[in-house]
Formats: structure tokens, sequence, C-alpha cells
């Protein structure tokens, strides 16, 4: 019982962690493989540990600790399924250019889209292609996380929703912002350059 305690001690520690580190981390404690499997099994039947997708785990306690961080969330956004940078309602959320009721983390990929429902967040995934997996950068802090720039976040969220642009005019583009209740103006001014020669690509 008192490896036990040990290992779950040492992962309360980390931010999120994957299989190997807790073989790694209970070969320290003289434990072998499978005995860390059994351990693993009773932490997320005691909920004293959560999955967020198969071999990679952030502790109850560590979670609980940082829960109301949303660099946390975004942090875990882009660990979950890499690469991807976080954006469309979640960035812009995040830049208060909209007052939308964010209940997932939504993240763009150039894999196969994908959501994951998990005791700490909702995290969906968008696929784009590569040549627009761009427009992010890194966000420094207690968590570093890739977020899409405001410009790129509006970008994503249309390109989406109007499947790639189609049948849209770059009249309407202010009007279907509106309509989702996104205020371009709110945006810089540079940013709002940057969106609208990105738009004209494809319109």
């Amino acid at each position: 019982m008192k490896s036990r305690k040990n290992l779950l001690e040492q992962l309360k520690s980390l931010p999120h962690f994957g299989k190997k580190t807790v073989y790694q981390l209970g070969k320290q404690l003289g434990l072998k493989d499978s005995t860390v499997d059994t351990y693993i099994s009773r932490f997320l039947k005691y909920k004293e540990i959560y999955r967020l997708k198969n071999g990679l785990y952030v502790s109850a306690d560590f979670f609980d600790k940082n829960r109301n961080d949303i660099s946390y969330s975004f942090y875990l956004a882009n660990i979950i399924r890499t690469p991807s940078y976080v954006s469309s309602w979640a960035a812009l959320q995040y830049y208060n250019l909209t007052t939308e009721a964010i209940h997932s983390v939504t993240s763009v990929t150039p894999k196969v889209t994908r959501d994951y429902q998990t005791k700490p967040g909702n995290f969906a995934y968008q696929s784009i292609n590569k040549e627009l997996f761009s427009g992010f950068s890194l966000a420094k802090g207690k968590f570093d996380f890739y977020i899409a720039s405001p410009s790129k976040a509006l970008f994503d969220l249309l390109y989406f929703r109007t499947r790639q642009f189609r049948g849209v005019k770059i009249e309407t583009i202010k009007a279907l912002a509106e309509e989702l209740r996104i205020d371009i103006d709110e945006m810089d001014k540079k940013e709002q350059k940057k969106f609208y020669t990105m738009i004209k690509k494809f319109i």
C-alpha cells in the first residue's frame, strides 16, 4: 500500500503523464510493470487519476488545483492531440471577441477530426489542410499553449462553418460574423486586414 501511495504522490506534481512515465516512476520504487498496471486501474477506479485518452492521464489532485486556469485547459488541448492549436470559439472567447458560452475547447489539427470527452473537459479537433495549419503562436505563462491569432481563429471558425467559404460573398462575411455574435470591429485593425487577406484567397 505504501508503494501505491508513494507512486500517486509523485504523479500529483505532473501536469499530465503517460504510461511510460508511470512505469519509470514505478521502477524507482521497485515495482514491476504489471503491478503498475494494476495501480493505474485502481487510480482510475477511485478517481485518483483521470484518463485524457488511451495511455494519457492527469491526477485528480493536479486537475482540481488548476481547473479554473484556462491556460491549463488549452495546454491539455495541445497535448491530447498533436500537432494542434486552440482556435475558433475557444480562441475568440480568449480574445474577448465573443460572449458565446464555450462548452468545449476547439482546436485545429492536420490530423483527422476527433472529439474527446473527458473528466477535465471536452476537447474538439477539426481537420484542416496542412497548408492552412498556420497563423498560430505559443502563448507563454504558467502553462504554455499554441493558439490561433484573432484573425486566424475567426478564419478557422468561418472556414468550417461555411464549408470552406462555399457560396459566400466578401460583403456578407461581416454580417455572418455578427450573426454568430462576433464583432469584427473589436478586432485589432492589423488582425482585421490579415483576416480579409486570408479569406480573399477563397472567395
